[in-house]
């Protein structure tokens, strides 16, 4: 019989070797980063699929204007809503979120934060969610049907812009100018109905209203940006003024009226955020008998950026139902990229290709296949907006029109009229700019209020156009963007900044200190390695002011930008 002197120890031992095994057994509570990965596999394989289908029923509905089109939007928008919507994953996520600094993995901790943003915005009431898409589907759509009538005829907004640019007959002028705003009557309910709509959301989220919420999403502080746009404000007013003074005498010498009597059917585009045409050399002139498509894709080949793969898919000239303006969709963030277009052969359309082939290269195109597929899209909507203005800018600079063998007959000519046409244009959509982001603000702070009222009082304050006398109509709901691409707009303003900071960038870093008023980059691949490397390469793993700083080496200002406007 063994005494306890033997026993004792040998129980303890397979008493210890029983705990080990059992605790070799047990999984490791998996770490922070382990459930961060994790939860970006899940998101990726539910996610990318229904975001392909949503990106396919987009395109198609703004092709065709077709009912069923539209419908097979908003049902893949609703399928898209339903999955961020869940609540589990937005408890997972948000959890992430608040343990971010544990990840110690600065590209996973990026997409953990672009996630929690992501299934925010959609923690709302699912059948509130799908009223919102629905609303603003039908909204959509009216805008891509709709087409102004003037004495019972149609006309494409093509045909409205060279109204605008070329009658010398105010009624004329005034008739189409009207018809072309009547679409905001159209959508004016509706509209209503969904800035109502979208508070709500707003408000079950916390938010006092959707204009907060929207910033917050874009990683944007409300009070910096009113900041900004006040000193943007004071920086452009008097050097407006004097350009739109010298602007309103030629307008009102071509249509032979007074500048007291000047209205917003005087200036050359309907919501006066462009700069007339009213020097002495005609853009439209190198470009009425070119090929726009040629000189895009020779252009952004020349600059090692071939665009060719996005002009095969794209949708480039009018038809009936299709929308009638122009926009870039990265489908699959895997190189489907596209864009949708209505050209015809002058400046206008030049300078649009060129912004919206920008969008093009800039996406995943360029953004490496390496990064999450949640980071695999440009850091923030007003660095695409900037990479596509800088890229635009070109059709106004003879230089350019030289290097890419178009003729200009009168080159001094040019050369005064685009300078000045450049430096308004800046100027001018500055002042554009602000009417439509304290419009959007005061009108979901109080929605209730005399629209009409509030858009004019913007537009008299900031752009300096007079309102038609007597004329009250809700003019405000016939900018598109308002409805599809609401709270935006700023970003378009922030984007010129940034085109200007990353031009001068490029002239100091890559042209050796080149003179940005006379620099081009017809030919020159090396500014595609440094677009690449600075500016597409991170793709959405810095947040915006992160990437100003990474590809220009500051932080987003407006030095550039002043200098630019004032040259």
């Amino acid at each position: 019989m063994l005494s306890l002197r033997f026993v004792l120890p040998l129980l303890l031992a397979l008493l210890t070797l029983g705990i080990l095994g059992w605790l070799r057994a047990v999984p490791a509570e998996p770490s922070v980063a382990d459930r961060a990965r994790q939860f970006l596999a899940a998101h990726e394989a539910k996610l990318r699929p229904l975001e392909i289908a949503a990106g396919l029923a987009w395109w198609n509905a703004n092709i065709s204007g077709k009912d069923e089109d539209f419908a097979k939007k908003e049902e893949a928008q609703n399928r898209i809503d339903e999955a961020l919507a869940d609540a589990a994953a937005f408890r997972t996520v948000k959890d992430l979120y608040q343990q971010r600094a544990a990840i110690g993995d600065p590209i996973l901790t990026r997409a953990i934060e672009v996630l929690y943003l992501t299934y925010l915005e959609k923690q709302v009431e699912p059948a509130l969610l799908k009223k919102i898409v629905a609303k603003a589907n039908a909204v959509e759509k009216a805008f891509n049907v709709f087409r102004p009538k003037v004495d019972g005829q149609e006309m494409t907004d093509s045909e409205v812009r060279r109204v605008l640019k070329n009658s010398k007959d105010s009624a004329r002028r005034q008739a189409v100018w009207e018809a072309s705003k009547a679409v905001g009557k159209v959508v004016e309910a509706d509209l209503k109905e969904l800035v109502k709509l979208r508070n709500q959301a707003a408000a079950q989220l916390g938010f006092k209203n959707y204009h907060a919420l929207m910033l917050y999403l874009n990683e944007q502080d409300t009070d910096e940006l009113l900041k900004l746009f006040d000193q943007l404000d004071a920086l452009t007013r008097e050097p407006f003024s004097a350009a739109k003074a010298e602007i309103d005498q030629k307008l009102a010498a071509d249509c032979g009226v007074a500048v007291a009597d000047l209205r917003p059917w005087h200036y050359h585009d309907p919501f006066f955020q462009e700069s007339p045409a009213v020097f002495a050399a005609n853009l439209d002139a190198p470009y009425a008998k070119a090929d726009i498509l040629e000189l895009c894709r020779k252009f952004y080949a020349g600059i090692g950026l071939p665009i060719d793969d996005v002009l095969a898919r794209s949708d480039l000239y009018e038809k009936p139902g299709k929308s009638p303006h122009a926009f870039c969709i990265d489908i699959d963030r895997a190189g489907d990229v596209r864009v949708l277009a209505n050209i015809v052969p002058n400046e206008y359309w030049m300078a649009t290709m060129l912004h919206e082939l920008g969008h093009a290269v800039y996406s995943s195109k360029n953004i490496p296949a390496t990064l999450p597929y949640t980071l695999r899209a440009e850091a923030h909507i007003l660095t695409t907006e900037g990479v596509a203005m800088m890229f635009e800018r070109w059709s106004k600079s003879r230089a350019w029109l030289t290097a890419m063998g178009r003729a200009v007959d009168d080159p001094k000519a040019f050369d005064e009229t685009a300078a000045k046409m450049l430096r308004n244009q800046l100027l001018i959509f500055s002042r554009w700019c602000q009417v439509m982001l304290r419009f959007e603000k005061s009108m979901y702070e109080d929605p209730g209020q005399d629209l009409n009222k509030l858009w004019w009082d913007l537009v008299e304050r900031y752009q300096q156009v007079r309102r038609p006398p007597g004329r009250n109509a809700p003019d405000y709901a016939s900018k598109i963007h308002i409805v599809s691409a609401p709270v935006y707009y700023h970003n378009y303003m922030m984007g010129q900044l940034f085109a200007s900071q990353l031009h001068h960038a490029i002239c100091r870093e890559v042209l050796q200190g080149a003179d940005p008023r006379t620099a081009v980059y017809v030919g020159d691949k090396r500014i595609g390695e440094f677009m690449i490397r600075r500016v597409f390469g991170p793709g959405r793993s810095l947040s915006w002011n992160a990437l100003t700083k990474h590809a220009t080496g500051e932080e987003l200002n407006a030095k550039a930008f002043a200098a630019d406007f004032r040259n």
